[in-house]
């Protein structure tokens, strides 16, 4: 179970990344803010890919899974950052990605 809540723990710190790194060239581009702006925006989405290796799991598996968690990170950037709470479609969509996301991370796999 540990090794359950360390795994989200690490999805949601690389789903942070990289909505971090992309909010803030649309800061830069839609909402007038400053070009440097974009040097922690690449910081960002460099410490989002370097994140994304330290998964055990086959890069493609964590990649699906991580998109669970990814929806999860967004919906909550919403409410907090954009100021648009979530509805109750958001939420069951939400919820069933992240049921997706167990299946992927915890379903019974063939040794190879």
């Amino acid at each position: 179970m540990e090794h359950l809540f360390k795994t989200f723990l690490l999805f949601a710190a690389t789903a942070l990344c990289e909505i971090i790194g992309c909010y803030l060239p649309y800061l830069w581009l839609r909402k007038g803010g400053s070009a440097f702006l974009l040097l922690p925006a690449a910081i960002s989405l460099m410490l989002f890919v370097w994140l994304l290796t330290l998964h055990p799991a086959a890069t493609g598996r964590v990649y699906a899974a991580y998109g669970g968690v990814y929806v999860s990170v967004a919906l909550l950037w919403l409410w907090q950052v954009d100021g648009v709470k979530p509805d109750r479609w958001d939420i069951t969509g939400c919820m069933i990605m992240l049921i997706g996301m167990a299946v992927i991370l915890l379903g019974p796999r063939a040794s190879n």
